[in-house]
Parts: C-alpha cells; structure tokens; sequence
C-alpha cells in the first residue's frame, strides 16, 4: 500500500520558504502512523527539504507548453510506477481531472486551502459536480469553503460523506509561557487590503502614539500594493520564517487578523491562539473557525479596530483571559488534525476492518430494502424480510426498514402509473439522511440498475447486498422470470444470498459472491411447541397461488395439488388438514399459527422438481412450531439433519408409509418434532443468518462456523 500527496506546481516544500501547503503536508505528515508509506511529490529549486520521503519534479522551461500541464504528466509518469493506493492532490483541482484522465482506477483526494469557486477545476457547477463523481473524498479547511463548494449543487451533494472537513494545524505552547508575553501588537500576512493592512496601518498609528510603552510587529510583504506605516515602535520585518513567526508569536500578547476578504482559513489567527495571544479577527470566511475564543469584529473600520485594540491594552485581566482560554481551548493541533486525516485514510485502505469494528460495536447503520406488507394489515406480518430484519436489530444495529412494495402502491399517480419514479426518488433521499453502511434489498425489483448505480456513486463506502427466496429450479414454476429478477442487479451487489443452493444454478455469475441461505426461523415468531402435546391432525399443508394475492385464483394449475390427492388417496385413516386446494381458501397470520397448534406433521412441499437445498419459508413454520417436518429427500437437507430430526421421503409411497408409522407412534413423534425445532432455531435461527449477510457482504471472515456451510 502507498500513499502519493502531490504539492501545486512552485509550492516550495522546504524550510527555507515554505508555503501554507507545506507547512500542512510537512507537519501532519511527520506524526502519521502512515509516514513510512506516503511520498511527497512537489517541484522546487531550494536544495534543503523537509526530511521527509520527497521526490522533486524538474522542469525544463519550454516556451511552447503549459509547466504545470508538464508538471502533472510528469508526475503520472511517475505514478504510474509507484501504483498508489491513494493519491492527495492540494489546492488544485485542475490536477485532478488531468490524473483521472489517466489514472481513472486509483482512489484520488482533493484538499481544498482556497476558495473552491476561484479555483481552476472547480468553479462552474458541473465541474465540482464531476469532482464529486471520481474524488473519493474531497477535504475542506473550513465549513465556509465547503459552502462555497456546495453553492448551486443539489440537495443531495450537501450531506454527500466525500465532502469532509479537517482544519489546518499548529503546536500547542503551554499555558505557562503566557508570563513572557511582551507588549506587541502583531499582524502577519500579506501588507494589502484584502488583508485589511490599510486599516490596521491607520488604527496602530494612533495606538502607538497614544499607548507608547507598545510596540506592533508587522511581518509580511506585497510587491503589488503599497501601503505605507512610519512609526517609531512599529517594525516592519518583512519575510520571516516560519520558526521565527512562531517565537516572535510566543512573545506576542495581541495578534490582529482583521482581512477584508473571506479567507478559506486564516493560518495567522491559529498560530496566534495556539501561542497564547489575544486574537482579534474579521467575521469573514473561515476566520472565526481558526480560534475558539477571540474578539470579532463585525464591521471592519479604523474605529472598530482601535477599539478592540485599546480594549485589551487597557484590561489587562481581560487580556490575560483570552490569552488563556486561547491555549486551554485549543484543539487543532498537529497531532489531532494527522489522525483525522489517518481516519479517512484507514477508512479506505482498511475499509472492511473498520466496518468489522464497527459491527462488534453494534452500531452498523443497515437499510433494509424488502416488502413488509403494511398495506396488507398484518396479514403477511410473519414473514421472511421481517425474520432476517429482527436478525439485524438483534445484533445491535441500527435498522431502517424501506417497504418498497408499500411506497410504490401509495404513491401510484397518473404521471407515474408504477409508482416507480417516486420509489426510486424517495430510496435516493432515504439513503442522502439516513447514511447507511450496508443496504441490504429483498426482492426489490422495483429498484432500478440506475438508482443503485447512483447510490454508489454518491456513497462510496456503502456496501449493497440482495436476498432471494423464490424458486429457481429449471422446470418449477416462473423460472425465467425469477432467474431474470436474481440477475438483474447481481453484478452491482458485494454479495447475493440464495434459498437454493448456488452450485445447483449454472446461469449465476462464476464468482465468489453468490451463497446459500437457509430460510431464518425467529424466536418471536415460532412459538408453539407442538411435541410437548397432544395433537387431533396428523398431517397439514397450506398453499396458496400467490402471497399477496391473498385467496385462490381460478382456473390455477398447480402440479402439488395432484400429488396431494394421491397421497390421500393411498395413505388411509390419517387425518389431513388441507387449505388452498378444492376451492378451500388458503389461511395467513393468526388463524394459519391456531390450525397448525392441532397438528402432528408438516408436509414441506414446494413446487416444481426439487433443487438442492431449496424450501419455501412454510419449513421454518412447519419445523420451528414443533411440527415433524416431512421433506423430499432430494432437496438435500439430510446433509444438515438426521433422520430423527426431518423425516425424509424418496417417493409418494415413502411418504406415505412414514406418515402413518409417525401417526400411530406419539413418542417417535414428539422426538423427532423436538430434536428437529431445537436444532433449527440453534443453528438456523434469523441472528445467524442475518450476522452471514453482514460479514459476507463485508468481506469479513469471523472465524465463525455456520451449519449450512459444513
């Protein structure tokens, strides 16, 4: 792993005159736990460097050719053989259009020091628009920068998690070094207007004529602008390095930062708060987040200025307090501004550590994208999306339920007949507030390719995953079209979770990204105990021609019901209790939970031919009640149970013997009903399977081992 920061063209990365950018790189660098793997990339003609691992790019002056075009095909040159896995680039936003252009795989960083809407790369609306597209983060030295970024984008940018903040850095002087204060007044930075230097010029004359015991430390200059100040006990001291701005800061008692302009971030006040001055600033851009305590100035003029001057000149007590609270409050410190930046780092080179963290935590954001069936009052309450959703809770996460089927019936118009515009609309905005770590969607194919596409986009970090319950066996019913609905978002998911075992499914992507799951049985929904009792039924079956329709369907084939009939038909004087067939309408929720609590057997048949470990979720009801799960052997689930725990059948006729050796035998009965609930909900239980979802779509081996992976 390598980390690759490149400098703006001329930024001197050396201590013999450093820029702002440097000064940053330079000190947040040294301390990170990542130093040994970052290489700083810059172009400078001093021949002293910052000692750290530094590579300068030459130029040749060529009057035909842009230099910093030059300069940043150079460094791709070379960062096509360093191969890093992240690369910063600082304050020049034009760089990072030119890099991605040849380098569209790596995972780029933009810094911001300036304004973003003066900057080349980054002032029209699509332009930042685009750097939000392939930055994967974009970092701000202040709010009021980011602001600026933000103004004329969507909604949907502003709570966007690439856009962070992490302010400049200074070193933090004790408290005690505030006894060694002199009496100086000073201004550091440019010697203009923009920085309000005519102002400060004017107000400091008459201070130092009225207040003779003081003396202002200017340092600074401007080729551009002259402004002219003559005093006796006001020094001008033009450049100064940076060491000596800061000793001449740690003797400092009032520092004055009064720009006219909206500084991104104002590096003169935060040096001074951290050397324990009494700071005085301008309520302009970024200013007022470089200190925590300060005397601010709303409206800059001489008399305004003069003012806070002599204010602190004359209240010592006041002054020595706000010298105090500057170092007792202040936080940005090189130390702690180096490991937020690490954090994002680690969060990208780490990613599925950190994730895994965060889960022992209990606090994954999780939304869950499946439908719950409000529309239905409760009565498809007990179902699969709800049983893998309580999984989620009880493993301690944070759980947003999105009922896709739900939002897409309510809000059905004429403009939109579906209801599928505003589905996919209100996901996006879900996702913008809610901030999910993982979504996780259940037969949500109303979801379109593009909307999760933009998901990802927007949230980088997001893992996505989907879950299927239905049929897939070749010649079972609606096998083209569930095999269309499984595929069709299958390439964007880090992982897909499968009622059927994936090696029985040809057609699914060759990858490791495809597993098996058992259909979930929940403590709070499986709660009878049928082999603790006497039961008048011995054999029950529900089906029913579609869950939401709700009742039969006229005219419905269904290859069961004739397997059903004959099974009766040999298997005498055993009592079946039947619903869904012979115009006998199928039974949901409460009254399907008081049919079953009368009865011995439960016949899991699904339809079509059986296929390798698929069952429709009627197993979890029939075996998590204490039921004896009756089974066709070929779905395989001998490989995770015994035959004193599911009763398994090779033919009509097998069934039909062990039906009526398990009716005339109530203690075979209660065993096998018994040993077969305890082992389900052990081991197949809706916490397991929602803690597999989560740690295969993370990518997370937790050493843990699940029965249906034996």
């Amino acid at each position: 792993m390598k980390i690759s920061i490149l400098l703006p063209y001329k930024e001197n990365f050396s201590p013999d005159y450093p820029g702002a950018v440097s000064l940053f790189v330079y000190e947040t660098t040294k301390i990170s736990k990542y130093k040994k793997l970052i290489t700083i990339f810059g172009n400078t003609n001093y021949k002293k460097i910052f000692n750290l691992n530094y590579k300068n790019i030459s130029l040749k002056k060529n009057l035909f050719t842009s230099q910093t075009n030059d300069y940043v095909k150079k460094y791709i040159n070379l960062e096509k053989e360093n191969s890093s896995s992240i690369i910063e680039v600082h304050n020049r936003p034009s760089y990072v259009h030119l890099i991605h252009e040849s380098l569209s795989n790596r995972i780029l960083t933009l810094y911001f020091h300036n304004d973003p809407l003066t900057m080349e790369g980054s002032k029209s609306i699509n332009q930042r628009k685009k750097l939000l597209k392939i930055c994967y983060k974009i970092i701000f030295n202040s709010a009021w920068s980011k602001k600026r970024f933000l103004e004329g984008l969507e909604n949907k940018f502003i709570n966007s998690n690439k856009l962070i903040i992490i302010y400049q850095s200074a070193n933090k002087t004790s408290l005690s070094s505030i006894k060694n204060k002199k009496k100086w007044i000073t201004f550091v930075g440019k010697l203009n207007r923009a920085k309000g230097y005519d102002i400060f010029a004017k107000s400091i004359k008459k201070i130092l004529n009225k207040y003779n015991d003081w003396k202002a430390i200017i340092i600074g200059d401007e080729k551009r602008e002259k402004i002219y100040l003559k005093h006796k006990n006001a020094n001008i001291l033009g450049f100064k390095k940076h060491k000596e701005v800061i000793d001449i800061f740690k003797k400092t008692s009032i520092t004055v930062a009064c720009s006219r302009w909206d500084e991104p971030f104002g590096r003169t006040s935060l040096e001074a708060s951290a050397n324990g001055c009494a700071v005085i600033i301008t309520n302009k851009g970024g200013l007022p987040e470089t200190v925590t305590d300060a005397k601010i100035i709303n409206n800059l003029n001489e008399k305004n200025l003069t003012k806070n001057i002599e204010f602190l000149i004359k209240n010592p007590s006041a002054r020595n307090r706000l010298q105090k609270l500057s170092v007792k409050n202040f936080y940005l410190t090189h130390e702690f501004v180096s490991k937020n930046i690490d954090h994002y780092r680690s969060e990208k080179l780490f990613f599925n550590k950190r994730i895994f963290l965060k889960s022992l935590q209990k606090n994954l954001r999780i939304l869950h994208v499946t439908n719950f069936n409000e529309r239905l009052d409760g009565r498809l309450f007990f179902n699969t999306g709800r049983r893998i959703n309580n999984g989620f809770i009880r493993l301690g996460h944070s759980v947003l339920g999105f009922s896709d089927r739900d939002i897409q019936k309510y809000y059905k118009s004429f403009t939109d007949v579906k209801g599928k515009e505003v589905l996919n609309d209100k996901l996006k905005k879900t996702c913008y507030n809610y901030k999910p770590d993982l979504i996780i969607t259940g037969h949500a194919d109303l979801i379109s390719r593009e909307q999760i596409e933009e998901l990802k986009e927007d949230n980088p970090n997001t893992k996505f995953a989907q879950w299927f319950l239905d049929p897939l066996n070749k010649n079972g019913p609606d096998f083209e079209r569930n095999k269309k609905r499984i595929l069709d978002k299958i390439d964007l998911m880090d992982a897909s979770f499968i009622t059927t075992s994936p090696s029985a499914l040809p057609f699914l992507p060759k990858n490791e990204k495809n597993f098996y799951i058992p259909n979930p049985s929940d403590e709070s929904f499986e709660t009878l105990n049928n082999f603790k009792k006497s039961c008048s039924v011995d054999v029950f079956f529900a089906l029913s021609h579609g869950v939401h329709r709700g009742k039969l369907k006229s005219g419905k084939v269904d290859d069961r019901i004739t397997f059903l009939e004959n099974l009766q038909n040999i298997t005498k004087d055993v009592k079946f209790d039947i619903y869904g067939v012979n115009k006998v309408q199928p039974i949901w929720a409460d009254h399907y939970f008081k049919t079953i609590s009368n009865c011995k057997m439960g016949l899991n048949l699904s339809r079509g031919k059986a296929i390798k470990y698929y069952s429709s979720d009627r197993i979890t009801q029939i075996i998590g009640n204490g039921l004896v799960c009756l089974i066709d052997k070929n779905t395989g689930y001998n490989n995770f149970f015994e035959n004193d725990e599911m009763v398994f059948y090779n033919n009509i006729h097998d069934l039909s013997e062990k039906i009526l050796k398990i009716s005339r035998d109530e203690k075979l009965r209660k065993k096998i009903a018994r040993k077969g609930k305890l082992k389900y909900m052990k081991y197949f239980n809706s916490n397991l399977v929602a803690n597999y979802i989560i740690n295969k779509t993370l990518n997370i081996n937790d050493k843990k081992t699940y029965l249906w992976e034996r």
